[in-house]
């Protein structure tokens, strides 16, 4: 059985999953969803989507994002067409980059 692995995040990224899960809860609660009814829609059980709720660090992204999405949140400052062509842009971007990084090796000096 694998060792589990104690993770340490920065305060940014704590902030920043505590602020969308409060927009998530605030969401769903002004559109008068309880937790089940949301959960039963976004396809998680009530206990994982009061775990996205709480901010928990170890929710699955997509799964936080379908939430998020299902409430009305947009999770990006761009609509639709905007987001693809953006996403596209970086796809271009990757593709003339490197496939993988590596550090440089030092030259063996071995000449005594």
């Amino acid at each position: 059985m694998p060792k589990s692995v104690t993770r340490t995040y920065s305060r940014y990224s704590r902030e920043a999953v505590a602020l969308l899960a409060g927009l998530i809860r605030t969401a769903r609660k002004e559109k008068k969803l309880t937790a089940q009814e949301m959960a039963d829609r976004t396809g998680i059980s009530r206990g994982l989507l009061l775990r996205i709720e709480k901010g928990d660090m170890k929710c699955e992204i997509g799964v936080v994002f379908e939430a998020a999405t299902l409430v009305g949140l947009k999770l990006f400052d761009a609509d639709e067409t905007t987001l693809t062509r953006q996403r596209r842009q970086v796809e271009d971007k990757l593709s003339l980059l490197p496939k993988s990084v590596r550090k440089p090796t030092k030259a063996v000096d071995d000449d005594f």
